[in-house]
Protein backbone atom coordinates (compact mmCIF):
# COMPACT_ATOMS: atom_id res chain seq x y z
CA UNK A 1 0.00 0.00 0.00
CA UNK A 2 2.65 2.33 -0.51
CA UNK A 3 0.79 4.71 -2.96
CA UNK A 4 -1.04 5.82 -0.43
CA UNK A 5 1.43 6.93 1.83
CA UNK A 6 1.22 10.22 0.45
CA UNK A 7 -2.42 10.65 1.38
CA UNK A 8 -1.55 12.31 5.23
CA UNK A 9 0.19 15.03 2.96
CA UNK A 10 -2.23 15.60 0.42
CA UNK A 11 -4.64 15.96 2.61
CA UNK A 12 -2.81 18.77 4.69
CA UNK A 13 -2.34 20.07 1.88
CA UNK A 14 -6.29 20.15 1.04
CA UNK A 15 -6.99 21.42 4.63
CA UNK A 16 -4.30 24.43 4.43
CA UNK A 17 -5.99 25.13 1.28
CA UNK A 18 -9.56 25.47 2.62
CA UNK A 19 -7.91 27.48 5.72
CA UNK A 20 -6.28 29.79 3.40
CA UNK A 21 -9.72 30.04 1.59
CA UNK A 22 -11.44 30.25 4.80
CA UNK A 23 -9.18 32.99 6.22
CA UNK A 24 -9.71 35.59 3.58
CA UNK A 25 -13.25 35.98 4.03
CA UNK A 26 -13.08 38.82 6.57
CA UNK A 27 -16.09 41.27 7.68
CA UNK A 28 -16.71 43.80 10.22
CA UNK A 29 -19.72 45.48 11.32
CA UNK A 30 -20.87 47.97 8.39
CA UNK A 31 -20.07 51.57 10.11
CA UNK A 32 -23.34 53.77 10.88
CA UNK A 33 -23.47 56.95 9.39
CA UNK A 34 -24.06 60.39 11.59
CA UNK A 35 -26.06 61.68 8.01
CA UNK A 36 -24.57 65.34 9.77
CA UNK A 37 -25.45 68.63 8.12
CA UNK A 38 -22.87 69.11 5.24
CA UNK A 39 -21.94 65.58 4.54
CA UNK A 40 -22.06 63.90 1.26
CA UNK A 41 -24.66 60.89 2.90
CA UNK A 42 -27.04 63.58 4.32
CA UNK A 43 -27.14 65.24 0.70
CA UNK A 44 -28.00 61.72 -1.32
CA UNK A 45 -30.94 60.77 1.40
CA UNK A 46 -31.96 64.19 0.89
CA UNK A 47 -31.94 64.03 -2.63
CA UNK A 48 -33.52 60.22 -2.57
CA UNK A 49 -36.20 61.41 -0.29
CA UNK A 50 -37.30 64.44 -2.94
CA UNK A 51 -37.21 61.79 -5.80
CA UNK A 52 -40.17 60.04 -3.57
CA UNK A 53 -42.32 63.21 -3.08
CA UNK A 54 -45.79 62.09 -4.32
CA UNK A 55 -44.90 59.50 -5.98
CA UNK A 56 -46.47 55.78 -5.69
CA UNK A 57 -44.16 52.88 -7.02
CA UNK A 58 -45.61 50.09 -8.96
CA UNK A 59 -44.45 46.92 -7.44
CA UNK A 60 -45.49 43.90 -9.13
CA UNK A 61 -45.70 40.13 -7.83
CA UNK A 62 -42.11 38.51 -9.02
CA UNK A 63 -42.83 34.55 -9.93
CA UNK A 64 -40.57 32.60 -12.61
CA UNK A 65 -38.71 35.50 -12.97
CA UNK A 66 -41.53 37.64 -14.36
CA UNK A 67 -43.69 40.54 -13.24
CA UNK A 68 -47.46 39.65 -12.65
CA UNK A 69 -50.45 41.43 -11.84
CA UNK A 70 -53.55 39.83 -10.64
CA UNK A 71 -57.07 42.44 -10.40
CA UNK A 72 -56.57 42.66 -6.36
CA UNK A 73 -54.99 45.85 -6.14
CA UNK A 74 -53.41 47.23 -2.99
CA UNK A 75 -51.95 49.97 -1.78
CA UNK A 76 -49.30 50.66 0.35
CA UNK A 77 -49.44 54.14 2.61
CA UNK A 78 -46.89 56.35 4.31
CA UNK A 79 -47.51 56.95 7.80
CA UNK A 80 -46.80 59.64 8.71
CA UNK A 81 -49.26 60.98 5.48
CA UNK A 82 -51.31 58.41 4.83
CA UNK A 83 -52.84 60.44 1.48
CA UNK A 84 -49.32 59.07 0.09
CA UNK A 85 -50.06 55.83 -1.87
CA UNK A 86 -46.30 55.43 -1.97
CA UNK A 87 -46.87 51.88 -3.71
CA UNK A 88 -49.58 49.97 -5.81
CA UNK A 89 -49.15 46.37 -5.70
CA UNK A 90 -51.12 43.05 -5.89
CA UNK A 91 -51.89 39.95 -4.03
CA UNK A 92 -50.94 36.72 -5.36
CA UNK A 93 -53.65 34.01 -5.32
CA UNK A 94 -53.84 30.70 -4.49
CA UNK A 95 -52.65 29.76 -8.52
CA UNK A 96 -50.08 31.87 -8.84
CA UNK A 97 -48.59 31.01 -5.72
CA UNK A 98 -48.82 27.68 -6.47
CA UNK A 99 -47.33 28.62 -9.95
CA UNK A 100 -44.62 30.25 -7.66
CA UNK A 101 -43.85 26.71 -6.24
CA UNK A 102 -43.71 25.16 -9.32
CA UNK A 103 -41.35 27.98 -11.41
CA UNK A 104 -38.99 27.73 -7.94
CA UNK A 105 -38.43 23.99 -7.72
CA UNK A 106 -37.50 24.12 -11.25
CA UNK A 107 -34.44 25.79 -10.39
CA UNK A 108 -33.59 24.50 -6.67
CA UNK A 109 -31.33 21.12 -7.78
CA UNK A 110 -29.39 23.56 -10.27
CA UNK A 111 -29.17 25.89 -7.28
CA UNK A 112 -28.65 23.57 -4.64
CA UNK A 113 -25.44 22.15 -6.54
CA UNK A 114 -24.00 25.82 -7.26
CA UNK A 115 -20.79 25.93 -4.68
CA UNK A 116 -21.24 28.10 -1.95
CA UNK A 117 -18.20 30.09 -2.37
CA UNK A 118 -20.33 31.22 -5.54
CA UNK A 119 -23.43 31.92 -3.62
CA UNK A 120 -21.98 33.81 -1.06
CA UNK A 121 -20.13 36.01 -3.53
CA UNK A 122 -23.66 37.48 -4.76
CA UNK A 123 -24.54 38.09 -0.82
CA UNK A 124 -21.55 39.81 -0.81
CA UNK A 125 -21.87 41.78 -4.01
CA UNK A 126 -25.29 42.64 -2.82
CA UNK A 127 -24.24 43.80 0.67
CA UNK A 128 -21.21 46.23 -1.45
CA UNK A 129 -24.61 47.57 -3.01
CA UNK A 130 -26.61 48.26 0.01
CA UNK A 131 -23.10 50.41 1.34
CA UNK A 132 -22.57 52.46 -1.85
CA UNK A 133 -24.58 53.34 -4.18
CA UNK A 134 -27.89 51.92 -3.17
CA UNK A 135 -27.85 52.85 0.10
CA UNK A 136 -29.98 56.10 0.02
CA UNK A 137 -32.72 54.62 -1.99
CA UNK A 138 -33.20 52.01 -0.10
CA UNK A 139 -33.26 54.33 3.05
CA UNK A 140 -35.59 57.10 1.55
CA UNK A 141 -37.99 54.12 1.04
CA UNK A 142 -37.76 52.97 4.23
CA UNK A 143 -38.52 56.48 6.02
CA UNK A 144 -41.18 57.12 3.56
CA UNK A 145 -42.78 53.60 3.60
CA UNK A 146 -42.59 52.53 7.20
CA UNK A 147 -42.44 56.00 9.26
CA UNK A 148 -38.42 55.28 10.09
CA UNK A 149 -36.18 58.45 10.72
CA UNK A 150 -32.61 58.96 9.46
CA UNK A 151 -31.29 56.69 11.77
CA UNK A 152 -33.18 53.95 12.71
CA UNK A 153 -33.33 53.52 8.75
CA UNK A 154 -29.96 53.55 9.02
CA UNK A 155 -29.07 51.02 11.38
CA UNK A 156 -32.08 48.82 9.99
CA UNK A 157 -32.12 49.15 5.80
CA UNK A 158 -28.54 49.73 5.76
CA UNK A 159 -26.31 48.57 8.79
CA UNK A 160 -28.09 45.47 9.80
CA UNK A 161 -28.85 44.17 6.28
CA UNK A 162 -25.61 44.68 5.17
CA UNK A 163 -24.13 42.66 7.93
CA UNK A 164 -27.20 39.95 7.73
CA UNK A 165 -25.58 39.65 4.22
CA UNK A 166 -21.99 39.62 4.95
CA UNK A 167 -21.50 37.66 7.77
CA UNK A 168 -24.02 35.05 7.17
CA UNK A 169 -22.03 34.47 3.31
CA UNK A 170 -18.87 34.36 5.77
CA UNK A 171 -20.97 31.74 8.26
CA UNK A 172 -21.59 29.69 4.97
CA UNK A 173 -18.00 29.44 4.09
CA UNK A 174 -16.65 28.85 6.78
CA UNK A 175 -19.12 25.86 7.45
CA UNK A 176 -18.46 24.22 4.49
CA UNK A 177 -14.28 24.61 5.49
CA UNK A 178 -14.81 22.80 8.36
CA UNK A 179 -14.55 18.76 7.58
CA UNK A 180 -14.41 15.83 9.88
CA UNK A 181 -11.35 13.90 10.35
CA UNK A 182 -10.20 11.91 7.86
CA UNK A 183 -7.69 8.95 7.75
CA UNK A 184 -4.99 7.73 5.55
CA UNK A 185 -7.31 4.85 4.37
CA UNK A 186 -10.52 7.01 3.64
CA UNK A 187 -11.06 10.25 2.90
CA UNK A 188 -14.22 11.80 4.97
CA UNK A 189 -16.37 15.15 4.27
CA UNK A 190 -19.63 17.09 4.96
CA UNK A 191 -22.10 18.30 2.12
CA UNK A 192 -24.74 21.35 3.24
CA UNK A 193 -27.58 20.37 1.07
CA UNK A 194 -30.35 23.21 0.54
CA UNK A 195 -33.81 21.17 1.66
CA UNK A 196 -35.53 19.10 -0.68
CA UNK A 197 -38.31 21.35 -1.62
CA UNK A 198 -38.97 24.95 -0.60
CA UNK A 199 -39.19 27.66 1.98
CA UNK A 200 -41.66 30.22 3.03
CA UNK A 201 -40.12 33.17 3.89
CA UNK A 202 -42.94 35.70 6.21
CA UNK A 203 -41.25 39.50 7.07
CA UNK A 204 -43.05 42.07 9.44
CA UNK A 205 -43.18 45.41 8.55
CA UNK A 206 -41.28 47.10 10.90
CA UNK A 207 -37.38 45.80 9.87
CA UNK A 208 -36.30 45.82 6.46
CA UNK A 209 -33.37 43.78 7.09
CA UNK A 210 -35.87 41.22 8.79
CA UNK A 211 -37.33 40.34 5.27
CA UNK A 212 -33.86 40.49 3.68
CA UNK A 213 -32.37 38.04 5.98
CA UNK A 214 -35.48 35.71 6.32
CA UNK A 215 -35.81 35.16 2.54
CA UNK A 216 -31.79 35.59 1.92
CA UNK A 217 -30.64 33.29 4.44
CA UNK A 218 -32.15 29.74 3.32
CA UNK A 219 -31.50 31.20 -0.21
CA UNK A 220 -27.64 31.49 0.39
CA UNK A 221 -27.41 27.95 1.76
CA UNK A 222 -29.19 26.34 -1.18
CA UNK A 223 -32.60 26.44 -1.10
CA UNK A 224 -35.51 27.98 -3.30
CA UNK A 225 -38.07 30.71 -1.50
CA UNK A 226 -41.29 32.17 -1.52
CA UNK A 227 -41.01 35.34 0.23
CA UNK A 228 -43.97 37.59 1.37
CA UNK A 229 -42.95 40.67 2.46
CA UNK A 230 -45.50 42.75 4.88
CA UNK A 231 -47.98 45.16 2.78
CA UNK A 232 -46.45 48.09 4.93
CA UNK A 233 -43.11 47.23 3.97
CA UNK A 234 -43.77 46.58 0.16
CA UNK A 235 -41.46 49.59 -1.03
CA UNK A 236 -38.20 48.88 0.84
CA UNK A 237 -38.70 44.76 0.54
CA UNK A 238 -38.67 45.13 -3.18
CA UNK A 239 -35.79 47.58 -3.21
CA UNK A 240 -33.89 44.68 -1.64
CA UNK A 241 -35.01 41.91 -3.98
CA UNK A 242 -34.27 43.82 -7.02
CA UNK A 243 -31.16 44.46 -5.43
CA UNK A 244 -30.37 40.75 -4.77
CA UNK A 245 -31.01 39.77 -8.33
CA UNK A 246 -28.72 42.59 -9.81
CA UNK A 247 -25.88 41.32 -7.59
CA UNK A 248 -26.67 38.08 -9.63
CA UNK A 249 -29.49 35.64 -7.86
CA UNK A 250 -30.87 33.72 -10.03
CA UNK A 251 -34.36 34.61 -10.68
CA UNK A 252 -36.63 31.85 -9.97
CA UNK A 253 -34.34 31.07 -6.73
CA UNK A 254 -36.52 34.04 -4.58
CA UNK A 255 -40.13 34.58 -6.14
CA UNK A 256 -41.53 37.82 -4.43
CA UNK A 257 -45.21 37.50 -3.89
CA UNK A 258 -47.38 39.57 -1.63
CA UNK A 259 -50.20 38.14 -0.57
CA UNK A 260 -53.11 37.84 1.84
CA UNK A 261 -51.86 35.97 4.85
CA UNK A 262 -54.39 33.00 5.57
CA UNK A 263 -54.35 32.52 1.66
CA UNK A 264 -50.45 32.33 1.45
CA UNK A 265 -50.36 30.10 5.00
CA UNK A 266 -52.92 27.80 3.25
CA UNK A 267 -51.09 27.59 -0.24
CA UNK A 268 -47.87 26.95 0.94
CA UNK A 269 -48.60 24.18 3.81
CA UNK A 270 -50.86 22.31 1.60
CA UNK A 271 -47.96 21.60 -0.89
CA UNK A 272 -46.23 18.56 -0.42
CA UNK A 273 -42.91 20.18 -1.38
CA UNK A 274 -42.96 22.59 1.70
CA UNK A 275 -39.63 22.16 3.48
CA UNK A 276 -39.50 25.19 5.79
CA UNK A 277 -41.08 28.42 6.99
CA UNK A 278 -38.73 31.35 7.69
CA UNK A 279 -41.74 33.42 9.84
CA UNK A 280 -40.96 36.80 11.76
CA UNK A 281 -44.82 38.44 13.34
CA UNK A 282 -47.65 37.44 15.54
CA UNK A 283 -47.98 34.21 18.26
CA UNK A 284 -51.41 34.09 17.22
CA UNK A 285 -50.26 34.02 13.07
CA UNK A 286 -47.17 31.68 14.01
CA UNK A 287 -49.49 29.13 15.77
CA UNK A 288 -51.78 28.87 12.89
CA UNK A 289 -49.16 27.96 10.45
CA UNK A 290 -47.79 25.50 13.00
CA UNK A 291 -50.44 23.68 13.20
CA UNK A 292 -51.29 23.70 9.69
CA UNK A 293 -48.15 21.69 9.09
CA UNK A 294 -48.62 19.25 11.60
CA UNK A 295 -52.46 18.85 10.12
CA UNK A 296 -50.70 18.19 6.54
CA UNK A 297 -47.48 16.59 7.93
CA UNK A 298 -48.32 13.48 6.07
CA UNK A 299 -48.28 14.55 2.63
CA UNK A 300 -44.75 16.40 2.97
CA UNK A 301 -41.67 14.93 1.34
CA UNK A 302 -39.63 16.04 4.44
CA UNK A 303 -40.34 16.99 8.11
CA UNK A 304 -40.48 21.12 8.05
CA UNK A 305 -38.04 23.01 9.44
CA UNK A 306 -40.38 25.53 11.56
CA UNK A 307 -38.45 29.19 12.53
CA UNK A 308 -40.20 31.68 14.19
CA UNK A 309 -39.50 34.67 16.19
CA UNK A 310 -42.75 36.41 17.81
CA UNK A 311 -42.50 39.63 19.79
CA UNK A 312 -42.03 40.36 23.53
CA UNK A 313 -43.08 42.08 26.58
CA UNK A 314 -39.63 43.39 27.02
CA UNK A 315 -38.37 44.21 30.62
CA UNK A 316 -35.95 47.32 32.43
CA UNK A 317 -35.01 46.30 36.09
CA UNK A 318 -33.87 49.48 37.96
CA UNK A 319 -31.40 48.19 41.33
CA UNK A 320 -31.32 51.23 43.80
CA UNK A 321 -27.54 51.19 42.80
CA UNK A 322 -28.46 52.22 38.96
CA UNK A 323 -26.89 55.16 37.43
CA UNK A 324 -29.86 57.17 36.60
CA UNK A 325 -29.18 59.06 33.44
CA UNK A 326 -28.17 55.50 31.93
CA UNK A 327 -31.72 54.75 33.03
CA UNK A 328 -34.01 57.34 32.00
CA UNK A 329 -31.87 57.66 28.51
CA UNK A 330 -31.56 54.06 27.77
CA UNK A 331 -35.51 53.57 28.43
CA UNK A 332 -36.55 56.43 26.34
CA UNK A 333 -34.73 55.18 23.14
CA UNK A 334 -35.95 51.86 24.11
CA UNK A 335 -39.32 52.59 24.71
CA UNK A 336 -40.22 54.96 21.75
CA UNK A 337 -37.72 54.90 18.77
CA UNK A 338 -39.30 53.73 16.04
CA UNK A 339 -42.87 54.16 18.07
CA UNK A 340 -41.83 51.42 20.16
CA UNK A 341 -42.75 49.51 16.95
CA UNK A 342 -39.33 46.97 17.68
CA UNK A 343 -39.76 43.50 19.20
CA UNK A 344 -37.37 44.79 21.84
CA UNK A 345 -38.87 47.56 23.07
CA UNK A 346 -38.90 48.17 25.91
CA UNK A 347 -42.38 48.13 27.37
CA UNK A 348 -42.45 47.91 31.57
CA UNK A 349 -40.12 49.54 33.61
CA UNK A 350 -39.27 48.14 37.56
CA UNK A 351 -38.38 51.18 39.55
CA UNK A 352 -37.42 51.08 43.47
CA UNK A 353 -38.68 53.98 45.39
CA UNK A 354 -36.20 55.39 46.29
CA UNK A 355 -34.86 55.92 43.32
CA UNK A 356 -38.33 56.93 41.31
CA UNK A 357 -38.42 60.23 42.15
CA UNK A 358 -35.29 61.04 40.26
CA UNK A 359 -36.15 58.86 37.92
CA UNK A 360 -39.70 60.23 37.23
CA UNK A 361 -38.30 63.93 37.33
CA UNK A 362 -35.81 63.06 34.77
CA UNK A 363 -37.89 61.26 32.66
CA UNK A 364 -40.54 63.69 31.96
CA UNK A 365 -38.12 66.19 31.44
CA UNK A 366 -36.71 64.50 28.63
CA UNK A 367 -39.86 63.59 27.21
CA UNK A 368 -41.23 66.69 26.64
CA UNK A 369 -38.17 67.68 24.34
CA UNK A 370 -39.28 64.62 22.15
CA UNK A 371 -40.49 65.38 18.83
CA UNK A 372 -43.09 63.63 16.48
CA UNK A 373 -43.35 63.92 13.58
CA UNK A 374 -42.86 63.76 9.28
CA UNK A 375 -39.04 62.25 9.44
CA UNK A 376 -38.55 62.95 5.68
CA UNK A 377 -39.16 66.81 6.43
CA UNK A 378 -37.49 67.63 9.64
CA UNK A 379 -34.47 65.42 10.54
CA UNK A 380 -34.82 66.04 14.07
CA UNK A 381 -37.90 64.45 14.48
CA UNK A 382 -36.98 61.68 17.26
CA UNK A 383 -40.16 59.13 16.06
CA UNK A 384 -43.24 59.56 13.42
CA UNK A 385 -46.58 57.93 13.17
CA UNK A 386 -47.24 54.24 13.69
CA UNK A 387 -47.21 51.82 10.81
CA UNK A 388 -51.29 51.92 9.87
CA UNK A 389 -54.80 52.56 10.91
CA UNK A 390 -54.94 48.66 12.49
CA UNK A 391 -51.76 49.53 14.73
CA UNK A 392 -53.30 53.05 15.70
CA UNK A 393 -56.95 51.74 16.76
CA UNK A 394 -55.26 48.95 18.52
CA UNK A 395 -52.82 51.29 20.58
CA UNK A 396 -55.48 53.77 21.10
CA UNK A 397 -57.57 51.09 22.76
CA UNK A 398 -54.68 50.66 25.21
CA UNK A 399 -54.62 54.29 25.96
CA UNK A 400 -57.92 54.23 26.46
CA UNK A 401 -57.32 51.30 28.81
CA UNK A 402 -55.08 53.65 30.94
CA UNK A 403 -56.88 56.67 30.97
CA UNK A 404 -59.93 54.87 32.46
CA UNK A 405 -58.24 51.93 34.67
CA UNK A 406 -58.31 52.46 38.59
CA UNK A 407 -54.39 50.55 38.69
CA UNK A 408 -53.18 53.30 36.07
CA UNK A 409 -52.39 56.91 35.88
CA UNK A 410 -50.78 58.52 32.82
CA UNK A 411 -47.77 60.79 33.82
CA UNK A 412 -46.76 62.13 30.04
CA UNK A 413 -48.32 61.63 26.67
CA UNK A 414 -51.83 59.51 25.77
CA UNK A 415 -52.74 61.70 22.81
CA UNK A 416 -53.50 60.61 19.36
CA UNK A 417 -54.40 62.33 16.04
CA UNK A 418 -54.71 60.24 12.40
CA UNK A 419 -56.23 63.26 10.55
CA UNK A 420 -52.59 63.37 8.41
CA UNK A 421 -50.92 60.34 9.82
CA UNK A 422 -51.38 57.85 12.31
CA UNK A 423 -49.59 59.27 15.14
CA UNK A 424 -49.75 58.80 18.95
CA UNK A 425 -47.71 60.46 21.58
CA UNK A 426 -44.93 58.81 23.65
CA UNK A 427 -47.17 57.64 26.58
CA UNK A 428 -45.80 56.92 30.37
CA UNK A 429 -48.08 55.11 32.42
CA UNK A 430 -47.39 54.24 36.32
CA UNK A 431 -49.38 50.75 37.29
CA UNK A 432 -50.04 50.29 41.01
CA UNK A 433 -50.79 46.58 39.80
CA UNK A 434 -47.63 44.73 38.46
CA UNK A 435 -49.97 42.47 36.95
CA UNK A 436 -52.18 44.46 35.17
CA UNK A 437 -53.06 43.36 31.47
CA UNK A 438 -51.02 46.68 30.16
CA UNK A 439 -47.55 44.91 32.09
CA UNK A 440 -48.41 41.60 30.95
CA UNK A 441 -49.41 41.87 26.74
CA UNK A 442 -47.51 43.31 23.53
CA UNK A 443 -48.48 46.58 22.68
CA UNK A 444 -46.24 47.33 19.77
CA UNK A 445 -46.22 51.01 20.32
CA UNK A 446 -44.99 54.34 22.24
CA UNK A 447 -46.26 53.08 25.75
CA UNK A 448 -44.00 52.60 28.62
CA UNK A 449 -45.89 51.48 31.60
CA UNK A 450 -44.04 51.70 35.32
CA UNK A 451 -44.36 49.86 38.64
CA UNK A 452 -42.78 50.88 41.62
CA UNK A 453 -41.67 48.86 43.94
CA UNK A 454 -40.07 48.90 47.61
CA UNK A 455 -36.38 49.02 47.75
CA UNK A 456 -35.74 45.76 49.29
CA UNK A 457 -37.94 43.41 47.64
CA UNK A 458 -35.82 43.27 44.93
CA UNK A 459 -35.60 39.84 44.86
CA UNK A 460 -39.09 39.09 44.46
CA UNK A 461 -39.39 41.50 41.77
CA UNK A 462 -36.96 39.66 39.62
CA UNK A 463 -38.90 36.85 40.36
CA UNK A 464 -42.42 38.89 38.82
CA UNK A 465 -40.53 39.91 35.91
CA UNK A 466 -39.70 36.39 35.02
CA UNK A 467 -43.34 35.06 35.09
CA UNK A 468 -45.57 37.97 34.72
CA UNK A 469 -44.80 37.54 30.46
CA UNK A 470 -45.25 34.90 28.06
CA UNK A 471 -42.66 36.16 26.29
CA UNK A 472 -38.70 35.70 26.50
CA UNK A 473 -37.00 38.22 24.08
CA UNK A 474 -35.04 41.35 25.27
CA UNK A 475 -34.39 42.41 29.34
CA UNK A 476 -31.99 45.19 30.82
CA UNK A 477 -30.68 45.27 34.26
CA UNK A 478 -29.52 48.28 35.21
CA UNK A 479 -27.39 47.98 38.66
CA UNK A 480 -23.60 49.18 39.97
CA UNK A 481 -23.98 46.06 42.53
CA UNK A 482 -22.11 43.48 40.94
CA UNK A 483 -23.92 40.97 43.36
CA UNK A 484 -26.96 42.08 42.42
CA UNK A 485 -26.50 41.56 38.85
CA UNK A 486 -25.45 37.78 39.36
CA UNK A 487 -28.37 37.22 41.26
CA UNK A 488 -30.22 38.97 38.48
CA UNK A 489 -28.64 36.83 35.92
CA UNK A 490 -29.42 33.46 37.50
CA UNK A 491 -33.02 34.59 38.20
CA UNK A 492 -34.00 36.19 34.38
CA UNK A 493 -32.03 33.40 33.18
CA UNK A 494 -34.52 32.73 30.61
CA UNK A 495 -36.56 35.47 30.65
CA UNK A 496 -34.70 37.05 27.92
CA UNK A 497 -32.96 35.25 24.76
CA UNK A 498 -30.55 38.88 24.84
CA UNK A 499 -29.91 39.66 28.57
CA UNK A 500 -28.32 43.61 29.05
CA UNK A 501 -26.50 44.88 31.78
CA UNK A 502 -26.47 48.83 31.93
CA UNK A 503 -27.83 49.34 28.39
CA UNK A 504 -30.97 49.19 26.74
CA UNK A 505 -32.80 46.47 25.52
CA UNK A 506 -32.81 47.49 21.91
CA UNK A 507 -29.61 47.65 19.59
CA UNK A 508 -28.32 44.16 19.23
CA UNK A 509 -25.61 44.31 16.52
CA UNK A 510 -25.00 41.05 14.12
CA UNK A 511 -22.49 39.13 15.05
CA UNK A 512 -21.68 41.11 18.57
CA UNK A 513 -25.23 40.11 19.98
CA UNK A 514 -26.40 37.31 17.90
CA UNK A 515 -30.79 37.91 18.72
CA UNK A 516 -33.28 36.18 19.33
CA UNK A 517 -35.32 34.65 22.18
CA UNK A 518 -37.52 31.79 23.94
CA UNK A 519 -40.91 31.28 25.08
CA UNK A 520 -43.84 32.62 23.17
CA UNK A 521 -40.72 35.13 21.58
CA UNK A 522 -39.42 32.36 19.41
CA UNK A 523 -35.68 31.58 18.56
CA UNK A 524 -32.78 32.81 17.19
CA UNK A 525 -32.49 34.01 13.72
CA UNK A 526 -28.91 36.01 13.94
CA UNK A 527 -25.91 33.51 14.90
CA UNK A 528 -23.66 31.39 12.67
CA UNK A 529 -25.79 28.51 13.87
CA UNK A 530 -29.30 29.90 12.37
CA UNK A 531 -27.64 28.47 9.04
CA UNK A 532 -27.75 24.87 10.00
CA UNK A 533 -31.68 25.36 10.09
CA UNK A 534 -31.71 25.36 6.29
CA UNK A 535 -29.44 22.61 5.65
CA UNK A 536 -29.40 19.13 5.04
CA UNK A 537 -26.18 17.85 6.12
CA UNK A 538 -24.74 14.60 3.89
CA UNK A 539 -21.80 12.68 5.31
CA UNK A 540 -19.88 11.24 2.97
CA UNK A 541 -16.95 8.60 3.01
CA UNK A 542 -14.53 7.67 0.28
CA UNK A 543 -11.98 4.36 1.00
CA UNK A 544 -9.22 4.52 -0.65
CA UNK A 545 -8.03 0.28 0.06
CA UNK A 546 -10.09 -2.42 -1.48
CA UNK A 547 -11.95 -4.33 1.36
CA UNK A 548 -10.19 -8.16 0.78
CA UNK A 549 -11.72 -10.40 3.11
CA UNK A 550 -15.46 -9.97 4.82
CA UNK A 551 -14.26 -11.68 8.11
CA UNK A 552 -12.65 -9.84 11.01
CA UNK A 553 -9.59 -10.32 12.42
CA UNK A 554 -10.90 -11.99 15.81
CA UNK A 555 -12.52 -14.67 13.66
CA UNK A 556 -9.27 -15.75 11.84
Amino acid sequence: NGKYLLLPSMLLALYWLRWQHRSVVEVTNEPILEFKQGSPERAALQKALNNLKGKTEAIPCMVGGEEVWTSDIRYQLSPFNHSHKVAKFCYADKDLLNKAINAALAVRKEWDLRPIQDRAQIFFKAADMLSGPRRAEVLAKAMIGQGKTVIQAEIDAAAELIDFFRFNAKYAVELESSQPLSVPSSTNSMVYRGLEGFVAAVSPFNFTAIGGNLAGTPALMGNVVLWKPSDTALLSSFAVYRILLEAGLPPNVIQFVPADGPVFGDTVTSSEYFCGLNFTGSVPTFKRLWKQVSENLDRYRTFPRLAGECGGKNFHFVHSSADVPSVVNGTLRSAFEYSGQKCSACSRLYAPDSLWPQIKEKLLEEHGKIKVGDPAQDFGTFFSAVIDDKSFARIKKWLQHAKTSPNLSILAGGNCDDTVGYFIEPCIVESKDPKDPIMEEEIFGPVLTVFVYPEKQYKEILQLIDTTSPYGLTGAVFAQDKNVIQEARKLLRNAAGNFYINDKSTGAVVAQQPFGGSRASGERPGSPHYLLRWTSPQAIKETHVPLRDWKYAYML
